[in-house]
């Protein structure tokens, strides 16, 4: 070994062994210190995203509700229509009728195919959540963090919660887009016909297209009162969350 490291391993050792107790406090200090910070950005970050998406379902939820009620108003001008084509025998408004009907129908059912994949992906993001919030309580149990854990567990609760909302929206969504592909396969076959039998059976599923429109806008009514609420939860939550890192 060369006189040069020699000196360099002597002074690395001397000031190792010189190290006072005040200098290893101060360093578990900032130690202390930095981890905090860290946390404490990786905590804003987490909560300007919760903020972001609860913003955007909102916005989602009003922007579908708005479209749901269109559906109705669609729906009922079409049935209005119908009647008195066939009141007054007239084929020619008939036909435009039915032609309406299939677009209404076309543009209704690529609609449910888009909010089912909205709410799958929803549902995944939800079991996500679920996992990470699992992981958190286990996390805090095992560092003995009383006041985290007892606010995690909270927040699992909630998430699971919504995450039960988020399954029963997917197969809701589910089950009304097979309804609307059995009445257009049915409508399909019943187009242009007009004997009696034919004209009733259109106006019922007409009717049937109305009520499952008119089922849409309250269920998102009710989803939107949810994700307000979620939204004042969410609030609490965070506000919560900064008092304990105060106190921390």
């Amino acid at each position: 070994m060369d006189q040069a490291a020699s000196v360099g391993l002597y002074t690395q050792a001397s000031f190792a062994l010189t190290r006072t107790p005040t200098m290893n406090a101060f360093s578990s200090a900032v130690l202390a210190g930095l981890l905090f910070a860290g946390s404490a950005q990786a905590q804003s970050r987490s909560n300007q995203w919760e903020r972001a998406q609860d913003r955007y379902e909102v916005h989602e939820d009003r922007r579908e509700l708005r479209d749901d009620r269109k559906d109705v108003e669609e729906l009922k001008a079409v049935l209005a229509r119908f009647d008195k084509a066939w009141a007054r025998r007239d084929t020619r408004e008939m036909d435009a009728v039915e032609g309406r009907l299939r677009q209404l129908l076309r543009a209704e059912m690529m609609e449910s195919r888009t909010e089912l994949s909205s709410s799958q992906r929803e549902a995944q993001r939800s079991q996500r959540e679920v996992r990470a919030e699992q992981w958190e309580v286990r996390d805090d149990a095992a560092w003995g963090r009383r006041a985290a854990y007892v606010n995690d567990k909270r927040d699992l609760r909630d998430d699971r919660r919504d995450a039960r909302d988020d399954r029963r929206d997917v197969k809701a969504e589910a089950a009304t887009l097979r309804t609307r592909q059995v009445i257009a396969r049915e409508l399909a076959e019943l187009e242009g016909r007009r004997n009696g039998g034919a004209l009733h059976r259109k106006r019922d599923l007409i009717q049937e297209l109305i009520r499952l429109a008119e089922r849409e806008v309250r269920e998102g009514k009710q989803e939107l009162h949810e994700d307000n609420r979620e939204r004042r939860e969410d609030h609490r939550e965070r506000r919560e969350d900064r008092r304990d890192h105060r106190r921390g």
